[in-house]
Formats: structure tokens, sequence, C-alpha cells
């Protein structure tokens, strides 16, 4: 009985389903669409990990953003950059804050 998915995996996974004695039914995602399957993986693998607080789904969330960067031209280094920014204008994330409410 046939599964649907109609999300972005990962490049070997077709050879896996292969191996498994299964038939993948596959296309290659054009730019437009490339872009935004890996926007809605990242936020599918954000909720993952989420949901088990992982290590393994966040390396999923790594190489998510990192498949990203490498799709923009850019690097972690930029990402880092903006990230140190925020911190200093903002501040970080080491206290453990929560904001309840502002009245």
């Amino acid at each position: 009985m046939p599964r649907e998915y109609d999300k972005l995996v990962r490049d070997d996974i077709p050879r896996i389903i292969r191996a498994s004695g299964e038939t993948p039914v596959v296309h290659s995602a054009d730019d437009a669409e490339f872009d935004q399957r890996l926007r809605e993986k990242l936020v599918e693998e954000a909720e993952e990990f989420a949901e088990s607080g992982a290590t393994n789904e966040l390396a999923d969330v790594f190489a998510v953003v990192d498949a990203i960067l490498v799709r923009r031209d850019e690097d972690w280094e930029s990402v880092e950059t903006m990230a140190n920014e925020k911190a200093a204008e903002r501040g970080g994330f080491e206290d453990g804050i929560v904001l309840e409410r502002v009245e």
C-alpha cells in the first residue's frame, strides 16, 4: 500500500528505499520549490527537536540550515556575526528569562 510523504528528504533516501525492495516516486525540485521545501524542512526538524530534545534531531536542524546557507551562498560565519550582533543589542539566552506578560 502506498504511503504519501510529499516532503524534502536526504539525497540517499531513494537508494535506501530501493534497497528495501520498495519503489520511491520522486522528483527534483526547481529553485523556488527547493527553497520553499528547505524552509518547510527546517520547521519539521525544529519541531522534532522541540518534541524530543534529542541531539540527533538538533543535528538535522543543523544540516538543513547548512543546506540553506549553501543555496544562498552564505556561510556560518555570517550567521554567527548576525547572532553576536543581536546578542549585543538584546542579550542572549543564558539566564533563562521567561516573559510572562507586560502590564
